[in-house]
């Protein structure tokens, strides 16, 4: 068998991780920490074995170009509603990390109505902010899993997941408004 023929294999799992989000959801809705805090995991590990089989083995689509990137932001931007909802971080924050992300896709998709389309890639920032909001909602669902204090790291990862936000969504806005203002 070769490999040719599981070219859709990283769109499988991309589409597999879409399917988690909801799952995660419900569970942090029901208060069943151990579950989301391991399905979340589990939707990580799938994130980063869909990018490997697709950079190793040359399986790159554009439907996964497409999809893996929709499939992140909707597992991130869930979860935090979802946690805020559950007041298991404060609701401003959850409302900041959606803000952001409904700020680059409505610039993005306005730039494209107006006809003057913007090319939007990832900065170093939106790096480091994504790697952090991943990192500290992984935490708080271990928090809530195990019992883990949160008396020393909760307060300081919530204003550095915000800050990092407001850092990134500036660092997008200020080249679409010189972008639009041309």
């Amino acid at each position: 068998m070769s490999l040719d023929k599981f070219g859709s294999l990283p769109n499988i799992i991309t589409i597999t991780r879409l399917l988690l989000v909801p799952v995660i959801v419900s569970m942090i809705v029901d208060g069943e920490w151990s579950s989301a805090f391991v399905t979340f995991v589990i939707a990580g590990v799938s994130d980063a074995a869909d990018g490997w089989l697709a950079k190793t083995f040359d399986l790159r689509t554009e439907l996964g170009a497409f999809l893996d990137p929709l499939a992140d932001k909707t597992l991130l931007v869930s979860i935090y509603v979802a946690l805020g909802i559950a007041h298991v971080i404060p609701p401003t924050l959850a409302i900041l990390v959606v803000s952001r992300d409904v700020m680059i896709v409505g610039g993005v998709i306005t730039s494209r109505l107006l006809g003057n389309p913007i090319e939007i890639r990832p900065l170093f920032v939106s790096k480091v902010n994504t790697t952090a909001q991943i990192g500290f909602a992984a935490v708080v669902l271990a928090v809530k899993a195990f019992g883990f204090s949160e008396a020393y790291w909760y307060w300081p990862g919530v204003w550095i997941v915000a800050a990092l936000t407001l850092a990134s969504a500036g660092a997008y806005l200020g080249p679409w408004i010189k972008h639009m203002g041309h």
